[in-house]
C-alpha cells in the first residue's frame, strides 16, 4: 500500500512538471516578437537602401539639369521676344506715316513727297533686314489660305475670283520669331458674292441673332 501511495505521489509530481504554463508561452512569444522588432537590418540591406537613395538622388539631379538646360536654351533663343514685339511698332508707324503723307493734298504729286516715301521705304527694308538676321520674319499672307495659327481674319470681302477663305487684303503684317508666332497677320478674306435674296436672308439672320 505504501508503495502504491508513493508511486501515485511521484506520478502527480511528474504530471505537474510536464504541464505547460500558458503564461510562460505568452512571455516567450513576446520576447521573440521584441527580438524581431529590435533586430537591426543586415549590412546587405543597408547597402541596397543606400544604392536606392543614391539612384533617386542622381535621377532628380539629372531632371533638374535638363530643366536648367531647357530654360537656358529658351532664354537664349527667345530672350528678345518682348523687345522684338515692341520693335514691330516701328514698322507700323512707318506704314502709318506713309499713308498720312500719301493722303495729304498739299504734298500730292510733289518731288518732296516722292523722296520722303522713298526714304521711308528704305528705312522699312533695313528694319526688316535686321529682323530677319535675328530670325524675325514677316508672314506671307496675300493670296494664301487663312491659317488660324498665323492669321487673324478682321473682315470678309466679296470676291468670286478667289476661293472662299483666301486672304485678299493685309491690314497689318504679322511676324514669327524662330518657330514661334510673334504676332498674327490681320487680314481680310474672300467670300462668295451673295445675291440680293441671300443678302437679305443673311441680314435677317444677323438681326434675329441680336
Amino acid at each position: 500500500m505504501e508503495k502504491e501511495e508513493n508511486q501515485n505521489k511521484t506520478d502527480i509530481k511528474n504530471n505537474q512538471t510536464n504541464e505547460v504554463d500558458p503564461k510562460s508561452d505568452q512571455n516567450e512569444n513576446l520576447e521573440k516578437e521584441e527580438k524581431i522588432e529590435v533586430e537591426e537590418p543586415t549590412p546587405e540591406k543597408k547597402i541596397i537602401e543606400l544604392e536606392d537613395k543614391l539612384a533617386r538622388a542622381f535621377a532628380e539631379m539629372e531632371n533638374q539639369r535638363r530643366r536648367f538646360e531647357k530654360e537656358k536654351e529658351d532664354a537664349f533663343e527667345y530672350g528678345g521676344f518682348s523687345f522684338a514685339k515692341e520693335a514691330l511698332n516701328l514698322i507700323d508707324n512707318l506704314e502709318r506715316s506713309k499713308h498720312v503723307l500719301e493722303n495729304d493734298d498739299k504734298l500730292k504729286d510733289t518731288e518732296v513727297l516722292k523722296k520722303t516715301l522713298e526714304h521711308l521705304e528704305i528705312i522699312k527694308k533695313d528694319l526688316i533686314s535686321i529682323f530677319e538676321k535675328n530670325n524675325i520674319k514677316p508672314i506671307e499672307s496675300l493670296n494664301k489660305k487663312l491659317d488660324p495659327n498665323l492669321h487673324q481674319a478682321m473682315m470678309e470681302i466679296e470676291d468670286d475670283a478667289k476661293e472662299p477663305g483666301t486672304i485678299v487684303q493685309e491690314i497689318q503684317k504679322g511676324f514669327t520669331i524662330k518657330d514661334r508666332l510673334l504676332r498674327p497677320s490681320l487680314v481680310g478674306v474672300s467670300k462668295k458674292i451673295l445675291k440680293k435674296d441671300q443678302k437679305n436672308e443673311e441680314i435677317k439672320q444677323k438681326t434675329g441673332d441680336k
